[in-house]
């Protein structure tokens, strides 16, 4: 029997087949990158200036409490600019938001009085001017948890000189420190003036009193140095309510406390791969997440930073983006902050099931919701289950689970005709738009439901109760997959919310919440030229705008589904780009909004591609994880160590041994185990 169409139905299957043709074979040619930065032995990155500026660029660094922001550029004449935002999240103006931290920002032309040689020192040229001042010529810039300058002055040289910015780690105070060595052949006297500026508040807007910030020396003076020693000056930046009375500064003890710190953050859950650059990627994300945390009245609140998010948490970046990387990675304070977060949400737990605020603002003294239910019980949910499991303290554990609970119960509450969970917005707050029920929220609460079945088991939660959990999380699984599924710009994959179509970059969600009804074509339109852009994920298809998080969950999510070469090869693109690239060295938050923040909680997203997706650990008791490693077929080796999770210490270790064959080991002081395991299959590991 022939089956004959009429000319337009032809024309329309025609059309279709060569559309889902075009995109099946349409995917994104990873440009090579130009890398302005270098790798050191010691783990730092360096730029060599030689012949590549203009250029600008900004860090964030953070202690318990200050942050400082360090924006540093060079113009095409070489001339440097350095202007520095001190933030002081403890110290509080009125009225009791988000931002009314006390900040403020100093450039070069208000530091005190360099000289050398009795030869003033001007940071703003690069060679010594008629005048008979010198230059201050940059060579080098470094980072790893303090930014170095490395610079030479005179003509020939007389001096070099480093020049170092960092966050005190317990103190209201940051430390822009000077080293001159003498390189020539006499005794140089080289000098700083003393100086001491004081700012007060407006005490009918400060919170308490009237707040002091000073900018001042430590060390100032003349000092004869020899040919080949060296003098260090310092200028500090602190914030006081009592400033006659003023901390004796010590920059070196200063340093010695931050390099300490770093090293602490460094020392447990280290990354082991073929790739450096991934290596080094995953240390510098570990400093970022854990040194944003604040100690406040209100006990220690990780903050995102980015001079906007301090003493303050929120249910996305806090309790579902680094809470659950804490749980593995050894740092007391950060699991100090992860507890303290939960507790505040708690606090807002109400029997008529109001939605707990968004945010907690101000040490704890005010909240924010000005966008309403973002699906913040979905988050909160997801990440406290998480956490609890990996974390591994069954005390922990039965802390979070009223919490969790009330949470589910929220959720299940907000139930609509066809199954799923409505939110008012999602966590861009209306930046775009997500419909009455959006996917992200839905994505969230299916895998808190799985993550509770869990932990209620291992907490001896009644079986009716763990049941009904695995239940509904079954049944939301199919209501998602009818509500959402379909096909969008001729991929299938899922329309973020009701009515889209436009391609979205959380359509990643579901495959890092191990739903791969739709891996295929959500995979394909993921690293289609629709979304990903050279900085990763278009927030949506056709818009310049991206969010590091989506990127950085889309990365993990292709690897849970079992891509691993199609992940790893944007994992290694993206890593390099933000470690070595233009931007460096961290994960960002967004653009254009912000410029490319540093915010803390997504270097915590990107180690968490290690962690659950490269490695394949699932939280599935407090003793116990699925683990699915995802080893890439360049690589014959990998590891973890020092996990701090599970109630252990341990090293896991993945081997290739076979075509298909891998050893995955765990190594811990009271047990080693071992397993043969297929290349793509998952192992239960009971520590």
């Amino acid at each position: 029997m022939k089956i004959f169409f009429y000319r337009p139905c032809r024309i329309a299957v025609v059309f279709f087949l060569l559309t889902r043709l075009c995109h099946a074979q349409q995917s994104v040619h990873l440009p090579k990158q130009q890398d302005r930065w270098v790798i050191q032995p010691d783990g730092s990155i360096l730029w060599n200036i030689n012949s590549t500026f203009p250029h600008t660029d900004h860090i964030e660094m953070a202690g318990e409490r200050v942050a400082i922001w360090i924006e540093y550029s060079l113009d095409s004449l070489k001339r440097t600019r350095i202007s520095r935002t001190l933030v002081f999240p403890t110290f509080r103006m009125l009225p009791d938001v988000t931002r009314s931290h006390v900040s403020y920002t100093f450039q070069d032309n208000e530091l005190p009085r360099f000289y050398i040689n009795k030869r003033l020192l001007d940071f703003g040229t690069v060679q010594s001017g008629k005048s008979g001042n010198l230059g201050f010529d940059v060579k080098s810039i470094s980072h790893k948890g303090i930014m170095r300058i490395q610079a030479e002055s005179g003509k020939p040289t007389l001096v070099t000189i480093q020049r170092s910015f960092y966050p005190a780690v317990d103190q209201a105070m940051a430390i822009e420190k000077f080293v001159f060595t003498n390189v020539s052949e006499t005794d140089l006297p080289i000098t700083m003036e003393y100086m001491k500026k004081e700012m007060r508040t407006d005490p009918s807007r400060s919170k308490g009193q009237s707040h002091s910030v000073v900018m001042g020396t430590a060390g100032d003076g003349s000092k004869m140095v020899k040919p080949g020693a060296s003098v260090t000056f310092a200028v500090y930046y602190l914030a006081s309510d009592q400033p006659d009375q003023l901390p004796v500064v010590n920059a070196d003890q200063e340093e010695q406390k931050r390099l300490a710190r770093v090293t602490e953050i460094l020392a447990p859950l280290k990354l082991e791969t073929p790739d450096k650059v991934l290596n080094t990627a995953f240390d510098f994300a570990k400093i970022r997440a854990t040194e944003s945390i604040y100690k406040t009245k209100g006990g220690y609140m990780h903050g995102p930073g980015g001079l906007a998010y301090y003493a303050a948490i929120w249910a996305n970046d806090q309790a579902e983006y680094i809470n659950p990387y804490f749980a593995f990675s050894g740092d007391r304070i950060g699991n100090l902050s992860a507890m303290n977060s939960y507790a505040w949400f708690g606090k807002y737990m109400n029997p008529e099931y109001r939605a707990i605020p968004s945010s907690i603002v101000a040490e704890g003294d005010a909240v924010w919701k000005g966008a309403g239910d973002r699906g913040d019980q979905a988050m909160i949910a997801y990440g406290a289950s998480r956490y609890a499991l990996a974390n591994g303290n069954i005390d922990s554990a039965r802390k979070l689970w009223p919490l969790i609970e009330w949470c589910l119960a929220y959720n299940k509450r907000k139930m609509n005709e066809e199954g799923v969970v409505t939110s008012d917005k999602d966590e861009l707050e209306g930046r775009f738009p997500a419909g009455k029920a959006n996917l992200s929220t839905n994505t969230l609460y299916y895998d808190a439901l799985r993550s509770s079945v869990f932990l209620g088991q291992a907490l001896g939660k009644p079986k009716s109760q763990t049941d009904a959990y695995r239940k509904e999380a079954d049944l939301l699984k199919a209501n998602i997959e009818k509500y959402f599924g379909g096909q969008v710009e001729g991929f299938e994959t899922y329309k973020y919310y009701e009515g889209n179509d436009v391609l979205r970059a959380w359509i990643c969600l579901p495959l890092t919440m191990g739903i791969f009804d739709r891996k295929q074509g959500t995979i394909d339109a993921l690293f289609s030229p629709r979304l990903w852009t050279a900085d990763g994920l278009a927030t949506q298809a056709g818009k310049d705008t991206f969010w590091d998080r989506s990127t950085l969950y889309a990365l993990r999510g292709v690897l849970e589904a079992g891509e691993t070469e199609k992940a790893i090869d944007f994992i290694k693109y993206y890593s390099r780009r933000r470690l070595l690239g233009d931007h460096v060295p961290y994960p960002v938050e967004a653009y254009p909004e912000g410029n490319q923040r540093h915010l803390s909680a997504e270097s915590g997203l990107y180690c968490r591609i290690f962690t659950e997706g490269l490695f394949g650990m699932r939280p599935v008791g407090l003793a116990s994880f699925e683990c699915t490693p995802r080893l890439p077929k360049d690589w014959n080796f990998m590891a973890l160590r020092q996990i701090h999770a599970f109630g252990s210490v341990f090293d896991l270790e993945v081997q290739r041994t076979g075509r298909d064959k891998l050893t995955v080991s765990i190594k811990n002081p009271g047990k080693d185990l071992q397993y043969q395991m297929k290349v793509g299959t998952t192992k239960l590991i009971k520590l």
